[in-house]
């Protein structure tokens, strides 16, 4: 069955009800992912919740619009309204952990937010401590290449080699971190469109993938984590995805400079946990654990 779909904000958006009869709690997935991929979590987090997913706006079943954050908030509240769910929590991972934390911002009636390592997208000098600025720039132009690379690659049609490339990838991927195989490919081919020439595309699409690097890249959650009155929770990685490997020592100085950008906010209502071993597919990796935390600090919020 097709999962339904939200029509009654600016964008259509598809959602899927995982059930629970705990208090609402919203689930986010990342940039170029969907609402499939979040279905290990989401079942670990349902003893206590009752979890509903998206697919956020240019992404999977979802439909398309252009990335303003405070439009892509309205989308999350049309779900939220559409389903009649009361005061939802809200959780997210990478581009969803942003979500989260300006959902936070602006929702101070919001029970808690979970951010799973949302944070901006690397892109300027003074996002990396202790590394010389002429350094720093060379490294970040490597990376933007590097990203330019990927990007290109995904906006072309693929072929049919490609797509048993990417599937088989996928198994692998799901092998690794103990889950599901048909599960990863499922999620996978969610992102999948029929272009004119009949050959396959992925969501999101180059224009979108484009507006959402621009404002990833220019986010500054600082005011959000400041300003919260909902609790807020920043769960950050700790170690790199092979993917960043090439880039161990720019990623290193992201680290140590958002930790220390996080120790200057003052807000009693910010919590967070450098998570000892993860990186940033932490939902992957450890999805028990992370439901467990998720779980303490919403239950610990409400009563307090």
């Amino acid at each position: 069955m097709p999962d339904p779909v939200i029509d009654s904000g600016r964008v259509p958006i598809a959602y899927r009800d995982f059930g629970g009869d705990g208090r609402p709690l919203l689930l986010l997935h990342g940039a170029g992912g969907n609402l499939a991929q979040m279905k290990t979590l989401a079942g670990h987090l349902r003893p206590a919740h009752r979890v509903v997913a998206v697919d956020l706006r240019g992404h999977g079943h979802s439909g398309d619009g252009p990335w303003r954050w405070d439009d892509v908030l309205d989308d999350l509240a049309a779900v939220a309204d559409g389903l009649g769910l009361d005061r939802p929590a809200v959780v997210g991972i990478s581009l969803g952990g942003m979500l989260a934390s300006l959902w936070a911002r602006r929702h101070p009636e919001c029970p808690g937010a979970v951010s799973l390592d949302g944070n901006p997208t690397l892109g300027r000098p003074e996002q990396l401590a202790g590394m010389d600025p002429a350094q720093a720039e060379a490294e970040l132009a490597k990376l933007r290449a590097a990203f330019d690379g990927i990007a290109a690659m995904l906006a072309a049609p693929l072929t049919a080699e490609q797509l048993t490339a990417m599937r088989a990838g996928q198994r692998a991927m799901a092998q690794r971190y103990g889950a599901d195989p048909e599960d990863w490919v499922a999620a996978f081919e969610r992102n999948l469109v029929p272009g004119d020439d009949g050959r396959a595309r992925l969501r999101p699409g180059p224009e979108l993938t484009g507006q959402l690097r621009e404002a990833m890249e220019s986010l500054d959650l600082t005011p959000a984590y400041r300003d919260t009155r909902s609790p807020l929770l920043l769960v950050l990685a700790t170690e790199d995805i092979p993917e960043q490997a090439p880039f161990r020592e720019v990623y290193a100085a992201y680290r140590r400079a958002t930790a220390e950008r996080l120790a200057a906010v003052d807000n009693p209502r910010l919590r967070v946990v450098h998570l000892a071993g993860a990186t940033h597919a932490m939902d992957a990796e450890r999805p028990a654990e992370l439901a467990a935390l998720i779980t303490d600090f919403l239950g610990e919020s409400a009563q307090g």
